[in-house]
């Protein structure tokens, strides 16, 4: 192929390298030359262009690119019309992607001007995803170069599509005294939900006490009413081979193929087989919907792709799915799991109280004190520390009423946006050696210290407990502990709403601890709450 600067008089046939304007009417880059087009070419003034002119053994940049594609294409894919050299692959099922990758690393070496690219290996797609593409660089690529690549193409192309073939799912959840049904069911909601898109479905689920006997005998009973894979949702995590999951596969008569994976989260699978069906011993980000190693064998075993030891050691480069704080870091010239964590409380008294009427709820007094320095009290009387007040509406009132206490005062001159405004304040004030914040509402003086201590005892981000929720009968209330891995994620919400939505989006990471009383759920946010509290009388349900 001849490329560079022709004169328009000469360019007819020729293919335009660029696009050029030409009038009203734009003539775009790979265009082929005609007479009209070159004449209003030189009606705009134009006198030379760059392009490219096709020798004998050129194929052109479409005809090679469908080609390639249609070569290179494998079982349950499809190939889109080429344009501008590229042609794009598509899905025609739902499953697995699979791909030859030193087949195509030799593919896409032949020459420069020929590429292909697809997306990961054993990536799940759906019906219509786009899953590769053939792209010719220049306009024309040699004939040679074209048959060349069309022979380093083995029978059955360099990648296709392997369907999901598995549907029934037969699900073990162990349980010890206290496992709380609610996260049983989360999970059986997650994994329907991680399992529809491949249209596999939970048959059955046998729910037994966390021992190796009763799980072992629910995995023979889920095998024997036809379960074709298996997965086991242990009541703690699996530590070790002879643990209560890997003892129990084997107890059933199964094999422990492979236990840990060098993928995070994920560290803690387990795989097995018994008589022939996968079973998989699920870590505890599996609760999780969030991406986890779970996911990366789970889609295999749907697409009846066979998983082996060596499959899973091969897993670690992209394996890193997300940072978590239960790994530790060095600071100050000490590991951080020597330690205990370090836990600061911010209090929130900033807003505006517009349903209390004319009433700033803040300064309203309950037994003598205003509302406010109850809460802040309690603050100071519980281990947390620093206390940051965020102060913003009627803040010299609100000041004045935590006179000659041991808090530090935050200004939010943005408190009428909301109380997204104010959490921000608070999470920018505090100390950079805070592993966690417990926030705290002016408005719930039934919020002691010792719940605040129990709340600071549970936090562990070491042990997977980042975040740290009171309930009452199950159902949440406040204050709630933050663990410093959620800072960004609460300085990001805006307006005048919470963080509920990051306890949903982080189960896996979240600990509930219920709590004796309604102090936890008791705010007062109208004149009649207030009054109710002062009498000593329940709040409303």
């Amino acid at each position: 192929m001849r490329f560079g600067p022709v004169p328009v008089g000469e360019a007819e046939g020729a293919i335009l390298a660029h696009s050029q304007r030409a009038g009203r009417k734009t003539v775009r880059k790979g265009t082929v030359l005609t007479a009209d087009r070159i004449e209003a070419l030189r009606e705009a003034g134009i006198v030379e262009v760059i392009a490219a002119r096709l020798e004998p053994g050129d194929v052109h940049e479409d005809d090679a690119a469908a080609r390639l594609a249609s070569a290179v294409a494998g079982a349950n894919v499809r190939v889109d019309r080429a344009f501008t050299g590229r042609a794009n692959l598509f899905s025609e099922v739902p499953g697995i992607l699979s791909v030859r990758k030193d087949a195509i690393d030799a593919f896409n070496r032949i020459d420069e001007a020929v590429t292909l690219a697809t997306l990961a290996a054993f990536e799940p797609v759906r019906d219509g995803t786009m899953i590769a593409t053939v792209k010719i660089i220049p306009f024309a690529v040699s004939g040679a170069s074209v048959d060349k690549a069309l022979a380093a193409v083995p029978e059955g192309g360099l990648f296709e599509v392997r369907p999901y073939r598995l549907t029934r799912v037969g699900v073990v959840a162990s349980v010890l005294p206290g496992t709380p049904d609610k996260m049983l069911d989360k999970t059986a909601r997650v994994l329907a939900d991680r399992l529809a898109p491949s249209g596999a479905h939970i048959f059955e689920e046998l729910r037994v006490p966390h021992e190796a006997a009763a799980v072992a005998g629910a995995i023979r009973e889920l095998e024997e009413r036809g379960a074709e894979l298996v997965l086991v949702f242990g009541a703690s995590a699996i530590v070790d081979r002879g643990d209560v999951i890997p003892a129990a596969i084997e107890r059933a008569g199964g094999v422990v193929t492979h236990f840990g994976m060098p993928v995070d989260p994920g560290n803690l699978l387990l795989i097995g087989d018994y008589r022939g069906k996968p079973v998989i011993g699920a870590p505890g980000c599996a609760r999780s919907p969030k991406e986890n190693g779970f996911d990366w064998v789970l889609q295999r075993y749907l697409a009846g792709v066979p998983v082996s030891a060596a499959d899973v050691t091969a897993m670690g480069v992209g394996g890193l799915l997300m940072e978590i704080e239960s790994r530790p870091q060095p600071r100050a010239g000490q590991e951080a799991e020597t330690r205990s964590p370090r836990v600061a409380a911010i209090l929130l008294a900033a807003g505006q109280s517009r349903r209390m009427g004319t009433a700033n709820k803040l300064t309203e007094e309950i037994g003598g004190r205003p509302m406010v320095r109850i809460a802040a009290e309690a603050i100071l009387g519980s281990s947390a520390a620093p206390v940051v007040v965020v102060t913003g509406h009627q803040r010299e009132r609100v000041e004045a009423a935590l006179a000659g206490l041991d808090v530090a005062f935050v200004r939010n001159p943005d408190y009428a946006d909301g109380l997204s405004t104010s959490l921000k304040a608070g999470i920018a004030a505090l100390p950079e050696d805070a592993d966690g914040a417990v926030v705290c509402l002016g408005d719930m003086p039934g919020v002691s210290a010792a719940v605040i201590d129990r709340l600071i005892g549970v936090f562990d981000p070491a042990e997977g407990r980042a975040a740290v929720v009171p309930t009452v009968a199950g159902k949440r209330g406040n204050p709630v502990l933050w663990g410093r891995r959620f800072f960004e994620a609460l300085s990001a919400i805006r307006g005048d709403v919470g963080a509920r939505h990051l306890i949903g989006e982080n189960a896996e990471l979240v600990a509930e601890l219920e709590i004796a009383g309604d102090g936890v759920l008791r705010d007062v946010d109208t004149p009649e709450a207030l009054a109710r509290l002062r009498a000593g009388q329940p709040a409303e349900d």
